[in-house]
C-alpha cells in the first residue's frame, strides 16, 4: 500500500487574508508552518495533516483541499461507486433522527452502495487484540489515525517499528467492498479528517463531512425529498465506538487483566505529541498507548461544527447503543469470519524531517540579533509560536522562521524606530525652517538690494548738500540746527543702506587661516562691555586653526555679543564657548538676559524686525549673521526662555561651521 500523491497542497494560506498573528505556528504540532515575508505557508513535506492550522485561523486564511469536484467527477463516468462512511457521521448529523435518511441522501447523490468503516473498525480491532496478546513485552503504538503515523515517521522514525503494523479502519472497509463488488471498484471514503485524503491509493476520492453537505447544497438533496435506505452490508458492529477517545479499546474488549495498567490513552495535539515524547524516552513503562490526533475523530477539521464536543460523544453513544441492541449478531460475526482473512497488514516508512541542530555558535548569533544575550532575556512567551526562544532560533537556522516573529524584539525594534523616526522629524522640521527662512532672505535680498541702489544716489545729494548748507549757515541760527538735525538722519539713512546693501551681498567668502582664539579676541575688542556684566569664556581646542572669512566671522560674532550685552541692561552672564567636534568649530553665545518670546522666535532672522526701541536698531543684524554663516555652510540655532517663572532666562545662539582643515 503506498500513499496518494495527487493531492497538492493538501493545506494551503489564502495570503490575503493571513494577518500574521502565528496561531497557526503555535497550534501545529510538527511546525510544519514557514513564515516567509510575514505569511504563513504549510510546508507539504512536513505537514501531518491533522488540520489545526485550519481550525485555529480566525481569518479563516488556511484552506484544505476540496474533493467535491473530483467526486462528482468519479460518479458521472458512469461507473458504479461505493462509498465508506466514517462512525462519526451520528457526531456530524445530529440533525437527523433516523441515520438511514442520511444513507438514502448518500446514494442520491449517484453512489451505488454505502458502507459502514465501522465495520473495518471491528475487524482491525480484532487483528490489534491478537497482536497485542502476541507480543507481550513489545511497546507499540496504535497506527489507526493517519496523522499520528506521518507525526511518528517524520518525527520520530526511529519509533516507525511500534506502530502497530495494520492498516486503519478505512482502508479495511476499502478491502472488504473490493473483495465483494471486485478489485476494481472505485472508493470514495466520507469522515472528518483531512488526512486521509492522503493517506492511501487504496481510496479514489475522500470527502470531509463538510464537503458532504456541499454536495447536497450544490444537487438539491434533502431529508425532505430522500427515501430512507438501509447501508449495505456487512455492517458495522462495535466498531462504532471507534471515534471518540478510547474507542479503539472499547472495541477491542480485551480482558482486565490484559487491560489493567498496560494502556495509555492520549489524544489533542499536546497530549499526542507529549505521550510519544515520554514513550520515546522510556519514561512511559506500559505496553502500548492509543493516540488520536483530534480530541476524538469527532472533533476533526473535517466536521461542520467545533464545537459541543459531548453532545457529539453523546450522539455516538446513543447510535453504537440502538445498533448493537437491534444488531444481528449472528451474521454479523459471520461476516467478520467471512472476512478476516484479508491482508489487513501494513508497513511503515520512515520519512525524518526533523531538524537538524544547528551549531552553539549558530544558534548564539541569531538569539543575539534578537537581543537575547543571556538566559535571563530567553522570557519562552510563545508569542512568536514556539514554545522556548531556543526553539524559535532553531527554526530560524532551518529558515521557518524570522526574527521578527518574535514579539518583545519587534516592539523594542519598533520603539526605537519611533525614536529614530521622531529625531529624522525633528531635522526634517528644521531643514525645512531653514529652507524656509532661506528662501525668505534670498527674496528680501533681492529686495533691498534694489532699494539701496536706488536710495545710495538721492541720499548722497541729500547729505552733501546739507552739510555744504551746514557749513554757511551762522552759528548760532535756527536754520543751522535744523539743518544739524537733516545731516544726523541723512547720516543714519546712510548706515540703513550699508546695511542693507551688506546684508543683500552675493560676494563669495574669502577663506584664510585663522586663530579662533585671536578671532574671538578680535570681536570681543570691538565691543564695549559694562562693568554690570561678567564674561565667561570656555575654549576647548585641540586645533586653534580653521580656515574661515575672519571680516564676516568677526562681524558676525561681534553682533551677536552686542545683542547679548543689550538683553541685559541690568547686568548678567555672558558666556563665550569654542569647541570642536570631527571637523567643526562650534560657537556658543549665552547671556542671562531677558530673552525671546515664543512669537518672535520665527521671526528673529527676519530683516527688519526688531524687537528694541526705535532708533536703536535697523532689524538687520541678526540677518545678515543668518547669512554670512550660510555661506560658511554652517548652521546657526537659537534657544531662549523669557519667562522667569520657568526658571533662569536668557538666550544662547550656537553656530557650527566647517573648518576646512
Amino acid at each position: 500500500m503506498s500513499r496518494k500523491v495527487n493531492i497538492s497542497p493538501l493545506v494551503s494560506t489564502i495570503k490575503e487574508r493571513c494577518k500574521i498573528c502565528y496561531t497557526c505556528v503555535r497550534e501545529c504540532p510538527a511546525k510544519a508552518i514557514k513564515i516567509e515575508n510575514g505569511q504563513a505557508q504549510v510546508i507539504e513535506t512536513r505537514c501531518i495533516g491533522c488540520g489545526n492550522c485550519v481550525k485555529v485561523c480566525s481569518q479563516d486564511a488556511k484552506v484544505f483541499y476540496n474533493s467535491v469536484d473530483s467526486v462528482l467527477a468519479l460518479i458521472q463516468k458512469g461507473e458504479k461507486v461505493a462509498v465508506c462512511i466514517a462512525p462519526s457521521f451520528p457526531a456530524e448529523f445530529i440533525e437527523f433522527d433516523d441515520y438511514r435518511i442520511l444513507v438514502g441522501m448518500i446514494k442520491a447523490i449517484g453512489f451505488e452502495w454505502v458502507h459502514e468503516v465501522a465495520f473495518g473498525a471491528d475487524l482491525v480491532a480484532r487483528k490489534y487484540r491478537e497482536f497485542i496478546q502476541s507480543e507481550s513485552g513489545m511497546h507499540f503504538i496504535s497506527s489507526d489515525c493517519p496523522a499520528i503515523v506521518n507525526f511518528v515517521e517524520k518525527y520520530y522514525p526511529h519509533l516507525v517499528k511500534n506502530l502497530v503494523p495494520y492498516v486503519s479502519p478505512m482502508i479495511a472497509t476499502a478491502k472488504v467492498i473490493r473483495k465483494k463488488y471486485g478489485k476494481e471498484t472505485p472508493v470514495v471514503f466520507i469522515g472528518p479528517c483531512i488526512a486521509k485524503k492522503e493517506e492511501s491509493d487504496e481510496i479514489n476520492e475522500v470527502l470531509t463531512f463538510r464537503e458532504l453537505r456541499q454536495l447536497f447544497t450544490r444537487l438539491g438533496i434533502n431529508y425532505e425529498n430522500t427515501s430512507p435506505l438501509e447501508f449495505n452490508s456487512p455492517v458495522g458492529g462495535k466498531g462504532a465506538i471507534f471515534p471518540v477517545s478510547r474507542g479503539l479499546l472499547q472495541t477491542v474488549d480485551l480482558e482486565d487483566s490484559i487491560l489493567e495498567g498496560d494502556i495509555i490513552v492520549a489524544d489533542g495535539r499536546v497530549r499526542f505529541a507529549d505521550a510519544i515524547k515520554e514513550f520515546d524516552a522510556g519514561l512511559i513503562k506500559s505496553q502500548h498507548i492509543e493516540l488520536l490526533c483530534c480530541e476524538g475523530c469527532i472533533m476533526g477539521v473535517g466536521m461542520s461544527s467545533q464545537n459541543d464536543r459531548y453532545s457529539k460523544r453523546a450522539a455516538i453513544r446513543n447510535y453504537v447503543y440502538n445498533k448493537l441492541k437491534n444488531a444481528d449478531l449472528c451474521g454479523w460475526r459471520q461476516d467478520v469470519e467471512k472476512y478476516y482473512s484479508l491482508d489487513l497488514s501494513q508497513e511503515f516508512k520512515e520519512n525524518d524531517q526533523r531538524i537538524l541542530i544547528a551549531t552553539s555558535e549558530e544558534l548564539e548569533k541569531i538569539l543575539k540579533e534578537m537581543g537575547k544575550y543571556t538566559k535571563e532575556d530567553h522570557l519562552n512567551c510563545g508569542a512568536c509560536g514556539y514554545d522556548t526562544c531556543f526553539e524559535h532560533a532553531l527554526a530560524i537556522h532551518k529558515g521557518l522562521a524570522e526574527n521578527e516573529m518574535c514579539l518583545p524584539f519587534t516592539i523594542s525594534k519598533l520603539h526605537n524606530s519611533v525614536k529614530e523616526l521622531a529625531v529624522s522629524n525633528e531635522k526634517l522640521v528644521s531643514i525645512q525652517q531653514a529652507l524656509k527662512q532661506s528662501e525668505k532672505l534670498a527674496h528680501m535680498g533681492q529686495l533691498s538690494a534694489g532699494i539701496a541702489h536706488e536710495l545710495n544716489n538721492p541720499l548722497g545729494v541729500v547729505i552733501m548738500y546739507s552739510n555744504i548748507l551746514l557749513e554757511e549757515c551762522p552759528i548760532d541760527s535756527q536754520t543751522k540746527k535744523d539743518l544739524q538735525l537733516i545731516a544726523e538722519q541723512a547720516g543714519r539713512c546712510k548706515n540703513i543702506v550699508g546695511g542693507l546693501l551688506n546684508f543683500a551681498r552675493n560676494n563669495q567668502v574669502k577663506y584664510e587661516p585663522v586663530d579662533l582664539n585671536e578671532l574671538i579676541n578680535t570681536s570681543l575688542h570691538a565691543i564695549i562691555i559694562p562693568q554690570n556684566i561678567k564674561l565667561e569664556k570656555e575654549i576647548i581646542l585641540s586645533n586653534s586653526g580653521a580656515e574661515l572669512d575672519k571680516e564676516q566671522m568677526v562681524q558676525v560674532l561681534s553682533n551677536l555679543i552686542k545683542n547679548s550685552i543689550e538683553a541685559m541692561p541690568d547686568g548678567g552672564i555672558l558666556k563665550i564657548k569654542i569647541e570642536q567636534e570631527n571637523n567643526t568649530v562650534i560657537f556658543t553665545i549665552s547671556d542671562t538676559g531677558t530673552g525671546i518670546s515664543k512669537e518672535n522666535m520665527d521671526k528673529i532672522f527676519t530683516p527688519f524686525f526688531t524687537t528694541k526701541s526705535p532708533g536703536k536698531g535697523t532689524g538687520l543684524g541678526l540677518p545678515t549673521c543668518y547669512g554670512i554663516v550660510k555661506m560658511h555652510k554652517g548652521d546657526i540655532n537659537i534657544t531662549s526662555n523669557c519667562d522667569p517663572q520657568c526658571g533662569q532666562t536668557g538666550t544662547s545662539f550656537k553656530i557650527k561651521i566647517p573648518t576646512r582643515l
